[in-house]
Formats: structure tokens, sequence, C-alpha cells
């Protein structure tokens, strides 16, 4: 095997994991009172979890299990950059701010969507 595939998985789990740790930063940063609390604790919740679901994802004992939650880390990244966009809309935190976390959820997104594609067209074979 290719010792770039090999490092892949290992890559994007600690991607993912300083992912999470910027999140716990942000929700740290903010307020713990009013609207903006419930916001950010939503954020903290759907933000941690993508490189949760991914380590149970390299550990799935069959291709659906796997697909299963690299499908659950995406709905997460998609619920965390919901509320990333209504902590900017909303103007608790500048867009400037927030906008390299708005980023790296995109590319979290675009990578994970890849990896499920290719597993999918890997089970109709």
């Amino acid at each position: 095997m290719n010792k770039d595939k090999e490092n892949k998985p290992q890559d994007l789990k600690k991607r993912l994991k300083q992912y999470a740790l910027r999140i716990i930063r942000i929700y740290e940063s903010l307020p713990k009172q009013g609207a903006v609390h419930v916001i950010s604790h939503q954020l903290l919740r759907s933000g941690t979890s993508p490189g949760a679901q991914y380590a149970e994802a390299c550990r799935a004992k069959s291709d659906a299990d796997f697909i299963s939650k690299i499908e659950g880390s995406l709905q997460e990244l998609e619920e965390s950059l919901y509320w990333l966009e209504i902590l900017i809309e909303g103007e608790f935190v500048t867009a400037k701010k927030l906008k390299p976390l708005c980023d790296e959820t995109d590319e979290l997104i675009a990578i994970l969507v890849t990896v499920v594609l290719k597993a999918k067209s890997r089970n109709r074979k």
C-alpha cells in the first residue's frame, strides 16, 4: 500500500481533532448567558462530534456501518456550519473571526462527501 494512502485517514483524524479544539476555543470565548450561550452550546456539541464519529468509522464492522458513521459526521459538520452562520449573522462574532473556521468546515464537508461517494461506489461493484 502507498504510504501516502496509509497516512490519509490519520491526517483526517488529526484534522478533525484540531477542528474540535478550535470549536471548543470559540465556545470558551463566548458569553455564558442568553441566546448566544444556547447557540454556542449547540455548536460545541455538533463541532466536537465529527472527529469522534470518524474515529468510530475507522473501526467500522462493515461498509454500511462505515458509510453511516461518515454520514453522521457530515450531518454534524453541516449543523456546525449553520451555527457558525447564526453567530455571524446574529452579530455575536465577527465574520472575520469565524471565516477560517467556516472555510475549514466547508473543506471537511467536501472531503467527507468524497469519502462517502467512494465507499458507496465500492459497495455497488
